[in-house]
């Protein structure tokens, strides 16, 4: 049965003789998706455009700092093994995104899709798994010196107490990577604030100002972050923009979510680093993953514009 074109803009033509035939259901419908699309471009508009990005941004932003003071959440510092302070502050991140990007973008917007950008996403965050793995091992590595005598010292560090799994809180310290340094914290980066950047200032720009969003948000808050320094600094910011990357590539975080939790499972309570492992040490490992990703990123960085993913 033929009907007018809903796509067509302009007002809901009078019944005729060929729209006689609508049922009045029929009819109803048709109306109500025109007034819904006419609404949606009233709503999204390169106009207000920068009022959605700073809502999508900001909103949460301001919802997660009221509830640190709130809560008297200490941003600084890291405690010994768990670490709930920054909890209260993730949870509300996590929560307010949740909201405003269902009013805004909905759950595919967000970047919460399944098929094939799900399983995209794992591959390419996996790279950056392995290089995580291979560069957190490098302080074990042997070293070789000279002494006096100029005989060769070969010091190799056992690992007994750098890969020893611990069973005490390790399902609590799995869930909390997994549900507030992972998901809650790239719901809002990658998430709503992806997309809210994307129609700004475009998909690129999104993953880079969305993974700096991510690293500075990691450095502040990430168990990750054992010293305060540049180079811990320009290592979240690393892995923000990568996963930035991965974000805008696939069109989906719960790879990269799921991946992340793992990354850091393994790298970081698996292979704890023990009390006496210099600084050093640690700039080591962040030294090696910063070129590992780098490397990552500029293969997997898009060429045209068909690679984006919003």
């Amino acid at each position: 049965m033929p009907i007018y074109d809903t796509n067509r803009p302009g007002p809901v033509p009078a019944l005729s003789g060929m729209t006689k035939r609508l049922t009045v259901l029929q009819f109803h419908h048709v109306c109500f998706i025109r007034r819904r699309r006419d609404h949606r471009r009233y709503d999204f508009t390169p106009e207000n455009a920068p009022a959605r990005a700073a809502i999508a941004v900001l909103v949460p932003l301001g919802v997660a700092l009221l509830v640190g003071v709130l809560t008297s959440t200490v941003l600084y510092g890291r405690a010994d093994a768990f670490r709930p302070s920054a909890v209260p502050i993730l949870a509300a991140l996590g929560i307010a995104s949740w909201f405003v990007g269902l009013r805004l973008y909905g759950l595919r917007g967000m970047g919460l899709r399944g098929g094939r950008p799900l399983f995209a996403g794992i591959g390419f965050a996996v790279l950056a798994w392995v290089a995580l793995l291979v560069a957190r091992l490098l302080p074990s590595l042997p070293t070789v010196s000279f002494n006096p005598d100029g005989q060769a010292v070969v010091q190799m560090s056992l690992l007994v107490e750098v890969a020893r799994i611990q069973s005490a809180g390790a399902g609590r310290e799995f869930l909390y990577l997994l549900l507030f340094e992972a998901f809650a914290t790239q719901l809002w980066t990658f998430g709503v604030g992806f997309h809210g950047l994307a129609d700004w200032r475009g998909p690129l720009s999104a993953a880079v100002l969305g993974g700096l969003l991510f690293g500075a948000t990691g450095y502040i808050l990430f168990q990750e972050s054992f010293v305060q320094d540049w180079i811990s600094l320009i290592y979240f910011l690393v892995w923000g923009v990568l996963y930035g990357i991965i974000r805008l590539r696939t069109g989906s975080i719960l790879g990269i979510v799921l991946v992340q939790a793992l990354a850091s499972f393994t790298a970081w309570f698996v292979f704890q680093p023990p009390v006496d492992l210099p600084v050093a040490g640690l700039h080591t490992v962040y030294f090696a993953v910063i070129v590992l990703y780098a490397i990552i990123i500029w293969r997997l960085w898009p060429k045209v514009e068909s690679d984006y993913r919003v």
